[in-house]
């Protein structure tokens, strides 16, 4: 599996094979902790070889700093199978992820892995309240 996109963002479609992605992010300023972010997407463009044909388990895991997890994980299949005509197959993966509670701030990630072996990951920076 070959990554090509993985981002936090508000927003994802797939339309027709094509993915969009509206306000991707990699850092939030909250005004106060605990704070609850309503709601954000995980947007995943993946490609696959011949070799790979077959079905696999996504697993996708917010983690936090100290590589506790912030809720369970989301676990996706994915079937893969290449066409005739082609070398690779292309997958755009989209994941509308509940409310995040942070109760501090730090550096936290959304961890990709397929069948059990990590293969990417996404990072987002909270960070601490201003003072004064």
């Amino acid at each position: 599996m070959n990554i090509q996109v993985a981002v936090l963002c508000d927003a994802a479609t797939d339309s027709g094979g094509k993915l969009n992605i509206l306000g991707a992010f990699d850092g939030l300023n909250p005004p106060q902790f605990p704070f609850v972010y309503a709601q954000c997407c995980i947007a995943l463009r993946l490609t696959f070889t011949s070799e790979e044909e077959g079905t696999h388990q996504l697993r996708l895991t917010f983690m936090d700093e100290d590589g506790k997890m912030l809720m369970p994980g989301i676990d996706l299949p994915i079937a893969v199978a290449i066409p005739a005509e082609s070398h690779f197959a292309t997958s755009n993966v989209i994941v509308v992820h509940p409310p995040l509670k942070f109760e501090k701030a730090g550096l936290y990630s959304v961890d990709i892995s397929l069948d059990g072996r990590q293969q990417g990951s996404i990072p987002l920076l909270v960070r601490g309240t201003r003072q004064g």
